[in-house]
């Protein structure tokens, strides 16, 4: 999967230190990406989070701000 090197070197951090990243950075500047499928998503998500299943991340890298923090869960 080319997109893999998007992510490369990827930090694993914990929900406290993304609740801190949004804390610290101006409103909005933190992107929260739900790769999970349509009806896990419709089951419950992140206020705010982009859904972008993992299966079509390849073909639809360009809907992401890359020079924004993203956050995948």
């Amino acid at each position: 999967m080319k997109w893999l090197q998007f992510f490369t070197p990827v930090a694993s951090i914990s929900w406290d230190e993304a609740n801190q990243l949004v804390a610290d950075s101006p409103a909005g500047e933190v992107v929260f990406l739900d790769v999970r499928q349509p009806q896990e998503y419709a089951a419950g998500h992140l206020p705010g989070a982009k859904l972008l299943p993992l299966g079509d991340l390849d073909s639809r890298l360009g809907e992401l701000a890359l020079d924004k923090p993203i956050v995948i869960y």
